[in-house]
């Protein structure tokens, strides 16, 4: 472990620890499964519409998990699945939603784009192109307003952040010293468009410095680094010191959704990346460390692909919904958990 990280235990951070690596590797391994399986059945036209895979990306959502509490609320882009599994939604909840089925976590009404648990404190999935960015710092406000110490992650693309709302968002969240993270995911493309393409400040955690808020580049392919920098935006917000920005730079091995064969990429700059796989590194540090052997890794892997068959299972035996669920869920109900008294 770094002195910098013995530096934050001291601190009262939040230490990473053997067990961290365990369900680190766990967790992402849970959600490279969950997803390859969604796109061998979109393949199947199991499931329609829009499907937009995190394979590459999982480090950001594992090393997020485990520096924030359970109480600690996420909102997040239409590339949602894995933060609802990081958050606790079960692998039944996701597929039956991913197939339309009355048994999903958004009752089939959302699909891919919009995973939705109250009870996990997993506010979506949204698919309007930075659409969240002012969401999460209203949920950041609620949290401010009850008096509570929970702080809200906000997750964006790095196409997101060329939205004005972002801006809007940041004076706002900075002025209130609104409790909220806000962590672009850049891998690199807004769909099919390179971050060079679209603008000269490359450097995308320096958007945050124009409102004076702390902002860092973080290695989002580095379960350690991005636990690290959570947990420390975390800690500033919890003392009532407001918003962070944080950049992970991570990437994505398939193309922007399933219908993007992602020409605009060499295979070299794919397999550059691969090199790096988040899953590959944890597994190797915790053979080297001997923090579980060989047999500990198969029987995760094949807890995991249990996981992964059930949820199909139950997905296909699961029924669509009735046609007057049409009608439902239009309108706020009143036990909204952040519907003021």
């Amino acid at each position: 472990m770094s002195s910098t990280t013995e530096a934050k235990k001291e601190a009262g951070a939040v230490p990473v620890t053997k067990e961290t690596y365990l369900q680190w590797y766990e967790s992402m391994l849970l959600m490279r499964r969950f997803e390859e399986k969604s796109g061998q059945l979109y393949g199947q036209q199991k499931i329609r519409g829009f499907c937009h895979l995190y394979i590459g990306q999982e480090a950001v959502i594992a090393g997020t998990i485990s520096a924030i509490r359970q109480e600690d609320p996420i909102i997040t882009a239409y590339r949602d699945h894995a933060h609802a599994l990081g958050k606790g939604v079960t692998p039944r909840a996701i597929m039956a939603e991913l197939y339309g089925k009355a048994t999903g976590c958004s009752k089939g009404k959302g699909g891919s784009m919009h995973l939705f648990s109250k009870e996990h404190y997993f506010f979506g999935g949204h698919g309007i192109v930075g659409g969240q960015i002012p969401l999460g710092a209203g949920i950041g406000f609620a949290e401010q307003y009850k008096g509570t110490d929970n702080v809200c992650i906000c997750y964006l693309g790095d196409g997101a952040v060329r939205q004005g709302a972002l801006n809007e968002t940041f004076n706002m969240a900075m002025l209130w010293k609104i409790p909220v993270i806000f962590v672009c995911e850049n891998n690199g493309y807004a769909m099919g468009t390179s971050v060079q393409r679209t603008t000269n400040v490359t450097d995308i955690y320096k958007i945050g410095l124009a409102y004076d808020m702390p902002s860092e580049p973080v290695d989002g392919m580095s379960c350690e680094s991005v636990h690290e920098a959570i947990d420390r935006a975390v800690q500033r917000a919890r003392k009532g010191e407001g918003p962070t920005f944080l950049e992970m730079r991570t990437y994505r091995y398939k193309g922007h959704s399933m219908s993007d064969p992602a020409k605009y990429r060499t295979k070299e700059e794919v397999e550059e990346y691969k090199a790096k796989d988040p899953i590959e590194i944890v597994k190797n540090i915790i053979l080297e460390k001997k923090y579980a052997d060989e047999a500990w890794l198969e029987e995760v892997g094949n807890r995991v692909k249990e996981q992964v068959e059930d949820s199909v299972k139950f997905a296909e035996e699961s029924p669509f919904p009735e046609a007057e669920e049409l009608y439902k869920d239009v309108y706020v109900q009143e036990d909204y958990p952040f519907i003021m008294d």
